[in-house]
């Protein structure tokens, strides 16, 4: 699977959409991908000067605002889009997991597509029923979103970006996404790591370590302000107040078993400015007991 794959699937789920309001928020591999890319053309100033290469991924992780399922007839689209494309239910994910079979000789050159949305508590005194798994729009239209309780602040600070690539047909197009902002980013990938720190199936985290160092690497000025303003604002949340810990645990020294998952990933360079990166960690997730 291609970053340019990815890109083509998700011009294409875009320009199905063109018509309607929704912005779908880009997560996961390519979201920072994509974060990367946009960065380096602005030219700002970032957090760290060293940057990972982007890691490969063919997932493609789409957080839809609450409001969305909660008036479940804004998601009709989207859920005509999915089926016009050719992508199929996961069965043991019905309804927010699908794919979309592209070489069906070479899984791995095949998108995934994962309907996500912020925490369960969003739903509250609404129609939407909800539970750890899935919420479900009602009336029905067809598709789920799976609940992240991870990310509190999802909407807060969203970049949006002027996606253009190439359609499938091969016509050009250009769309619009939106990326978390980096301390949501950042309180996602934390538990991330935690759930696949032992997990030697899902590259025991690895990933979502090189991830961490990505997004704070490629922080900007503006967002690191807006970060310490929402490490303020949500200092209450249990989420937040875990997410330090995390920090603490596995973030804080050299020999913390997730700078060893950064220094183990493939895509470790000698350069990383891994002291930094700890400080700065640290400060937008202090460990308040």
């Amino acid at each position: 699977m291609t970053l340019t794959t990815l890109r083509t699937s998700l011009l294409d789920l875009l320009h199905e959409l063109r018509t309607s309001d929704i912005k779908p928020i880009v997560g996961g591999g390519f979201g920072i991908f994509l974060k990367i890319e946009h960065t380096r053309a602005s030219g700002q100033r970032t957090l760290l000067k060293t940057w990972p290469e982007p890691r490969s991924t063919n997932d493609l992780d789409l957080f839809l605002r609450p409001e969305l399922l909660c008036e479940s007839k804004r998601l009709r689209p989207l859920a005509e889009a999915i089926s016009r494309l050719g992508y199929e239910v996961i069965p043991e994910a019905a309804k927010y997991q699908f794919v979309r079979i592209l070489s069906p000789e070479n899984r791995a050159a095949n998108v995934k597509l994962d309907l996500l949305t912020g925490p369960e508590s969003r739903f509250q005194g609404t129609n939407v029923k909800v539970d750890a798994r899935r919420a479900r729009p009602n009336p029905s239209v067809g598709v789920h979103a799976h609940p992240v309780n991870e990310v509190p602040t999802l909407e807060e600070g969203l970049l949006s970006i002027a996606l253009a690539g190439t359609l499938s047909s091969g016509a050009a197009w250009q769309g619009e996404v939106h990326l978390p902002h980096p301390f949501s980013f950042l309180t996602m990938k934390l538990f991330a790591f935690r759930d696949r720190l032992n997990d030697g199936t899902k590259d025991s985290g690895r990933y979502h370590a090189l991830d961490l160092y990505s997004i704070l690497a490629t922080t900007t000025e503006s967002e690191w302000d807006h970060g310490i303003e929402l490490r303020d604002r949500f200092r209450p949340d249990p989420t937040v107040k875990e997410a330090g810990h995390l920090v603490s645990t596995y973030f804080s020294k050299n020999q913390d078993l997730g700078i060893l998952r950064i220094k183990e990933s493939q895509h470790y360079r000698t350069d990383f400015q891994l002291t930094d990166f700890m400080g700065a960690l640290a400060d937008l997730f202090p460990n308040r007991g």
